[in-house]
């Protein structure tokens, strides 16, 4: 799988530099220092990394958007360490990219090496350029402060051992990696290179100094950070991704306001908002998980784009990504994964599976599956750690396309899965539904408000799984604050 290569990839090198470490200097403080790999190696492995991130991810389909969210990026780099005539030519000289991946989840992260996301959940969730501008510079912190060779120099080889272990093998199994396995923990920590609360902390510094210079108002930030605190604490939910390892967020409201002050003495008064311009570029956004990507809905599975359906096991949970779909089983027992094959047939993509080294072919055939033309192969293989995994994979032809279902399981497990593996594989159809294709995503609105009136006053009726605290926090108010007329809202609207 693909996620698996990037973890290849960023084992191999982590256990490069467990045998030697890269003396080199740290743009911000400009000291040098051991890290874990040198500054050209930090730019390879983000090169590499970012066409994982773009395949796993998916990047949001508006150009304007993505173009504004670059354009800002570049103008708050141009105020960093990362930019100073003092700074040392490669750090100079680096490209920066600044992406904005198609996900509802409110993240911004970075990649070693010049590569920052931010996702269009995030940018819903935002008020202004200012607090964007923030964001911005708070992961450009990160790769100039190079707090992720820190954290690969400091990471213990044994560590490093476990994914591995992790992932050795599956290349040939095709086994989905990540939390999928419960690898999560481990990957996510290796590949992210998870940083300190001291990180965070240096990181929101940069940011706000960054943003100030580029003549923001970074103390907006702050209502930002409320609204991460409101979201964390809705229904009982767990942390955003954005903050798994930062500081709490009412700490952080605090400091961002006094960082802002500090910064704004010794720079000069920044006062930049740019709300008007900063929900112009925000308007029509999707929010939530779109449906026309794929979507379950009573007992089943449908992707309107690319005119497909199946059936979904009862107890098995659906994770729906741009480059796969997994069904996986509560107990995590089993395991289905819809991908698509690079080869022209069905019967050429069974080949080009079968023959790979490491697997044993235990049957093989052709079928037609919903009048589609259809290959099917069991096989099984070895996993790193000895056990004996067997695979039942369909590969499907339909509409120019070749999709491969694969159901994994323990073989002393496959007598009971295969006929649930069976109902999604002879499930798989054509769909030609016009309700099920023509079905359209939330979008943000932006609409004034027509009265003086608690927010909540304010509200039409909403979209389904879109509660009245999510908008007042979408907007970074409290349900019952008083909102002037004319002030502009952000709603949800289908």
């Amino acid at each position: 799988m693909r996620r698996a290569r990037v973890y290849l990839v960023v084992f191999s090198v982590l256990v490069l530099f467990a045998e030697g470490c890269a003396v080199s200097t740290n743009p911000v403080s400009g000291r040098r220092r051991l890290y874990g790999y040198s500054w050209a190696e930090e730019r390879r492995i983000g090169q590499e990394a970012d066409r994982q991130i773009v395949a796993q991810y998916g990047l949001y389909d508006d150009p304007a958007l993505a173009a504004y969210v670059d354009s800002l990026g570049q103008v708050i780099l141009a105020h960093s360490h990362l930019r100073r005539s003092d700074t040392p030519k490669e750090f100079r000289e680096t490209p920066f990219v600044f992406r904005v991946l198609d996900s509802p989840v409110v993240n911004a992260f970075a990649l070693p090496g010049g590569y920052v996301y931010v996702t269009r959940g995030l940018l819903a969730h935002l008020n202004n350029e200012a607090q964007l501008a923030v964001v911005l510079g708070h992961e450009i912190g990160h790769v100039a402060a190079r707090h992720a060779s820190q954290r690969a120099f400091e990471l213990q080889l044994g560590q490093v051992a476990l994914l591995g272990g992790a992932v050795l093998g599956q290349e040939v199994l095709g086994l989905p990696g990540g939390d999928v396995l419960q690898l999560g923990g481990t990957v996510a920590q290796l590949l992210f290179l998870k940083y300190s609360r001291d990180d965070e902390r240096e990181s929101d510094r940069l940011g706000v100094e960054y943003a100030v210079r580029a003549g923001y108002d970074a103390a907006e930030a702050a209502a930002f950070f409320r609204s991460l605190k409101r979201l964390s604490e809705q229904s009982g939910a767990s942390l955003p991704s954005f903050l798994s390892t930062h500081p709490d967020p009412g700490e952080r409201e605090q400091t961002i306001r006094e960082l802002a002050a500090r910064w704004m003495q010794e720079v000069g008064l920044a006062t930049r908002e740019n709300q008007v311009v900063y929900y112009a570029r925000i308007e029509g956004i999707v929010l939530g998980e779109d449906p026309r990507q794929g979507y379950v809905a009573d007992g089943a599975f449908y992707h309107p784009t690319l005119r497909f359906w199946f059936p979904v096991p009862a107890d098995f949970q659906v994770i729906n990504q741009p480059s796969q779909v997994l069904l996986v089983e509560a107990e995590q027992q089993a395991v289905l994964v819809l991908t698509l094959a690079s080869e022209s047939s069905a019967a050429e993509a069974a080949r080009a599976w079968a023959a790979q080294e490491g697997l044993t072919v235990l049957d093989r055939g052709s079928e037609r599956v919903n009048g589609l033309p259809a290959v099917y192969v069991v096989a099984e293989g070895q996993t790193s750690e000895g056990q004996t995994v067997r695979v039942l994979r369909y590969f499907i032809e339909h509409e120019g396309r070749v999709y491969s279902l694969a159901g994994y399981t323990l073989a002393a497990q496959y007598a009971r899965y295969r006929p649930v593996f069976l109902q999604v594989m002879r499930g798989f159809a054509p769909l030609r539904d016009p309700a099920r294709l023509n079905v359209q995503p939330v979008v943000l609105a932006i609409r004034p408000a027509e009265r003086t009136a608690p927010f909540r006053a304010l509200l039409p009726a909403l979209p389904e799984a879109f509660t009245p605290e999510a908008v007042a926090i979408m907007n970074q108010v409290e349900l019952d604050a008083v909102v002037q007329a004319g002030t502009p809202l952000k709603l949800p609207q289908r």
